[in-house]
């Protein structure tokens, strides 16, 4: 009988889960799993060793070598094949946030400080007349909200002066955000969110105070996806996306 499949355990569910290439063949499509993506993660971007990696992952070495060739692979065949690559699947958990490498890498997820009076988290929500405002790029201000242990103990609304979506990222990651709450949110700003180590809940409307309370007694759902794109939601450059259930 064969043994079977550990779940292995991943920070989060990648940003980006479908890449297609300009001109490429659709006769096919590489579906790279979850942990395979994981892995490459850790290994190629992280710079973890494949037993740093495995104790992440919770697998042994061996298998991390296995996950890693079989990515690798697959990687290769959509470059040179020109063909679409898929993020899905797999047999994964996700963190709690309570482990070494988390601590090690600031994890959103840790919420304990590691110094005593530390804030260990800061949440901005796109914010409008109390609401989460609904559209990321167009957002004219933040309400940032300082957590310690769990709790707010600090909020202020700032202006972001006319920034758009790629400057906005830089804006919070100046601020020392860590999480950011927001209604309607396109793929490019979600790129540059990811690459500054923010954590998007993306999709989310209401009261902004209730939407934070919410994401720290973790009944906030938890999303990252691409949700808002102006050429799909076949609105002008003005429009604002939550406003009008514009969801793709």
């Amino acid at each position: 009988m064969a043994r079977p499949v550990k779940c292995r355990r991943i920070c989060r569910y990648p940003f980006i889960k479908d890449f297609c290439p300009q001109n490429g063949r659709d006769d096919k499509q590489v579906i790279l799993s979850y942990d395979e993506f994981e892995t490459v993660r850790l290994i190629d971007r992280e710079g973890l060793s494949q037993e740093k990696c495995g104790e992440y992952l919770c697998v042994g070495r061996t298998t991390v070598q296995k996950i890693y060739d079989s990515a690798r692979k697959k990687i290769a065949e959509a470059l040179t094949e020109g063909l679409p690559l898929k993020i899905s699947g797999g047999d994964v958990s996700l963190c709690n946030g309570f482990n070494s490498f988390c601590e090690e890498k600031n994890c959103i997820k840790k919420y304990k400080a590691n110094k005593k009076g530390e804030q260990n988290m800061r949440i901005a929500v796109t914010y409008e007349d109390g609401e989460v405002f609904g559209h990321f790029g167009h957002t004219e201000q933040f309400k940032i909200y300082d957590v310690d242990e769990n709790r707010i103990v600090r909020s202020e609304i700032v202006g972001t002066n006319g920034q758009g979506h790629g400057a906005l990222a830089e804006f919070l990651r100046n601020n020392s955000v860590n999480a950011l709450i927001c209604g309607g949110i396109g793929g490019g700003a979600m790129t540059a969110l990811a690459a500054a180590g923010i954590t998007v809940y993306a999709g989310v409307s209401g009261d902004a105070d209730k939407a934070v309370e919410s994401l720290l007694s973790g009944e906030l759902k938890y999303s990252s996806e691409v949700n808002c794109s102006h050429h799909e939601c076949g609105h002008g450059e003005g429009h604002t996306c939550g406003a009008h259930g514009c969801n793709k």
